[in-house]
């Protein structure tokens, strides 16, 4: 079988130097004694550092956090979206999942599927309930600790006097510019302030989304889920051509559930549930390849992303026919990684053969290879040793590329997440169904005790980029630093191309490894240069330091900040 590899790696541009001058993305960490807040604009990380320093505690921050993030990424998150946070209580030491996907609509599967495919990633056609608003309501009634208005102000003030436009902010909105101006009026209208692209330095406010945000402060998860908010949604989704209705909007829950994980040399890995299949993806990986030695080198020398990536193309497709939103999905990942199973991955990978028969069928919805994917991950750790460890996202960039008039809000396209053509997948689309997604917050335990969590943006890309910074910190004791800013590789296959796979790269891969994969027998692509972040997201972290405090570590792969106290 022909194995094809898609390296997307960074160029290190210069002369090679030894050890850590290699790593080509260089990661600065910021230590503090007391709370630690790492974001995906330095705004939306203040917010955070300011609702600790009122009194807040880590989820208050989060919230806090979550909706300036709307403000400041439009184009990766907000209230249109989704969101998975994993909360650790301090004073359980348990470890509580808000699941807070979005959810399809009352809508006519038969109907909906003679819809054209476009339709499921553009348009209110595209658009699910989302689930973000409903998830940060959740957190707060079990955990906060100020007033939910108090947790909500920031972002007001934040997108009533506008946010900053950065560089990779520009660039995230350049990427987009043809979904900004496709047709929607308002979407355009607040993105592409007198026409054109914001400036670098300008600073672009939304009024009509400090207006929700002021909503929301008052009336809690009814300021969206109900009211003018929620009849401004449904009034242009039923102009748009949208499946949603009052009662998918009124009746949208988040849920409260426990995290899947697996233990890994002496460590507990806690991550994101189905229907997420990123962790289920990542974890069964690392544990197959627990008693590995990694050939006594580099984690990404050829011989080592050679055997990752054998052992990737026997799990990848196990995991897209249990992974969903079902009842047996979580049952179905501990099957997945108990020892004869895990034994069984190992000969297949050692026999470099992947046990599909032609009868089988493979889905590969809910794992997006495309750079449009937005998403962001951010973390909050407070001084009593609470943690926040959360992703969220629009699906791709702008989402469906809508804004309904008066909420300032851009709305998801999570639909595009679902399966259409495999009735037995457990991702196949119906009403009320949670779409996949390859989000995977994760906090990683040792002694029952958190060691540091850590998260990335970057769709397909994030079990990838997620397996890779976890073995090199927890197998070949590499600090986070270096885990984070080394070369990012990923293993890409598209099923439904003549069974090719393939491995992207930062271009900072070296040739000789790349010539020797390539010998191998895989197909090498160095798609961008290192600390692009277009393909590869950046990765955040909060690690608890040994004598108290902790650090954090803000890729500046994207617009990330860490800000501690």
């Amino acid at each position: 079988m022909h194995r094809l590899v898609r390296l997307s790696l960074c160029w290190f541009v210069g002369t090679l130097a030894v050890v850590a001058a290699a790593v080509p993305v260089k990661v600065d960490p910021v230590s503090a004694p007391h709370g630690m807040v790492v974001a995906g604009h330095p705004q939306a990380a203040q917010a955070g550092f300011d609702t600790l320093k009122a009194g807040g505690n880590a989820i208050d921050a989060a919230i806090a956090v979550s909706l300036a993030l709307g403000v400041t990424e439009p184009y990766g998150s907000g209230l249109g979206g989704k969101l998975m946070l994993l909360y650790y209580e301090a004073t359980t030491r348990r470890t509580y999942v808000i699941e807070a996907m979005d959810a399809a609509g009352s809508l006519d599967v038969a109907d909906y599927q003679k819809r054209p495919d476009e339709d499921h990633s553009y348009g209110y056609g595209a658009v699910c309930v989302p689930g973000l608003a409903a998830g940060l309501w959740t957190a707060h009634g079990k955990w906060g600790k100020l007033k939910w208005a108090d947790d909500v102000a920031p972002s007001i003030k934040l997108a009533r006097e506008g946010f900053e436009i950065l560089p990779k902010t520009r660039d995230f909105f350049a990427e987009q510019e043809k979904k900004l101006r496709r047709g929607d009026a308002e979407i355009a209208r607040l993105y592409l302030p007198g026409g054109q692209l914001p400036a670098i330095g300008s600073r672009l406010a939304n009024a009509d989304l400090a207006s929700t945000l002021e909503m929301l402060a008052k009336n809690g998860r009814d300021g969206f889920y109900r009211g003018p908010v929620a009849e401004a949604i449904l009034a242009a989704s039923a102009k748009g051509g949208g499946v949603l209705t009052a009662d998918d909007l009124a009746h949208y829950e988040a849920r409260v559930v426990e995290p899947i994980g697996i233990d890994f040399r002496g460590y507990h890995l806690a991550s994101s549930p189905p229907p997420t299949n990123g962790a289920p993806l990542f974890l069964t990986i690392m544990k197959a390849l627990e008693d590995d030695t990694f050939a006594g080198g580099p984690l990404r020398s050829a011989a080592n992303m050679d055997r990752i990536g054998r052992v990737w193309r026997v799990v990848q497709p196990l995991v897209q026919r249990t992974a969903g939103d079902a009842p047996a999905a979580r049952f179905n990942f501990e099957k997945l990684v108990a020892p004869d199973s895990i034994a069984a991955i190992r000969a297949q990978a050692a026999a470099d053969t992947v046990v599909v028969p032609k009868a089988a069928w493979f889905d590969d919805s809910g794992s997006s290879d495309s750079a449009m994917a937005a998403t962001t991950h951010f973390l909050v750790a407070d001084a009593a040793g609470n943690i926040v460890c959360a992703t969220q996202s629009q699906s791709l960039h702008f989402g469906a590329g809508v804004v309904p008039p008066g909420t300032g809000v851009v709305l998801n396209d999570s639909m595009s997440n679902f399966s259409f053509n495999e009735p037995r997948s457990p991702n196949y689309l119906a009403p009320g169904q949670r779409p996949r997604s390859t989000i995977s917050p994760t906090i990683v335990f040792r002694a029952g005790r958190p060691v540091f969590a850590i998260g990335i943006p970057g769709a397909a890309r994030i079990p990838t980029a997620m397996l890779q910074a976890l073995l090199d910190r927890l197998a070949l004791n590499r600090p986070l630093a270096e885990a984070i800013g080394d070369t990012r590789v990923h293993f890409d296959r598209n099923w439904r191309r003549n069974d090719e796979e393939s491995i992207e790269g930062e271009l900072s891969y070296p040739a000789t490894d790349a010539t020797e994969l390539r010998r191998l027998g895989w197909k090498v692509e160095l798609a961008e240069p290192p600390g692009t972040g277009r393909l590869f997201g950046g990765i955040n972290a909060i690690e608890l330091n040994p004598g108290g405090g902790y650090t954090g570590y803000a890729d500046p792969r994207r617009t990330n900040a860490a800000i501690g106290y």
